[in-house]
């Protein structure tokens, strides 16, 4: 039978409308069934035309085994960035800032109030090429709720704290100091893959950001490799 999706109005989601995957659309019936159930989100958000988030369902979300760990232990919501880009915004901001990297689809899991304590983007049903597998993740952070739930409360705490809109600093004040401006380059430059271009490992997804820093910093300081990895990512 079709799921709550059937009901919406986005094509993202009616593309999921079948999937054996008990999703709810974002909005308090889902909230309300977590905090009742006493069971963790699984925030799933992507668009219509994006690749890996079909490879994603294909693969896991219209898996009857997949969808039933999900079931059984999760309260599952699925998002289309393009409707709720207010959504996207928050849960990349967190998955940028715990993995350094964000892409669609989002995969976060969250406690039942909604506050972030693991994220990621695609995954593979099983593990591979370095990438863990999501019936394995599924499993895991089901068994860190049941047994050690303080510590994923904490780390929602601290995370949600950590991506809090900081106060704007006084007139006048420096945005950024050299050393700051100096420490993202060296992250980008560790993370820079340097036989296939781009950042951190696949899959991988377009971060403008990134180069267009890169070029401020080329220009600031030509001797550096700045120029390179742009030229080699684009």
């Amino acid at each position: 039978m079709p799921n709550r999706l059937s009901k919406e109005k986005s094509p993202y989601l009616l593309q999921h409308a079948n999937n054996p995957v008990d999703w709810f659309p974002w909005g308090e019936e889902a909230f309300q069934k977590a905090t009742s159930e006493d069971k963790p989100i699984f925030l799933s958000i992507g668009y219509a035309t994006c690749h890996w988030c079909h490879v994603m369902e294909r693969e896991s979300f219209e898996d009857e085994e997949v969808a039933g760990l999900l079931n059984h232990y999760f309260v599952s919501i699925k998002v289309d960035r393009e409707e709720r880009p207010d959504v996207d915004h928050i849960y990349m901001t967190i998955c940028q800032a715990l993995r350094g990297s964000g892409g669609w689809p989002l995969s976060v899991f969250l406690t039942p109030d909604r506050k972030p304590f693991f994220a990621g983007s695609y995954f593979p049903k099983s593990a591979r090429m370095g990438m863990p597998g999501f019936t394995d993740m599924i499993l895991q952070l089901a068994h860190l709720w049941e047994n050690q739930r303080a510590k994923i409360i904490q780390a929602g705490e601290e995370i949600t704290r950590a991506v809090q809109p900081k106060k704007p600093q006084a007139a006048g004040g420096a945005a950024f100091t050299l050393s700051v401006l100096e420490s993202a380059y060296e992250q980008l430059r560790k993370a820079f893959d340097k036989r296939w271009g781009g950042f951190g490992q696949a899959p991988k997804f377009p971060t403008p950001h990134h180069l267009t820093f890169l070029l401020r910093w080329h220009r600031r300081n030509p001797g550096s490799e700045a120029l390179a990895m742009v030229e080699k990512t684009t």
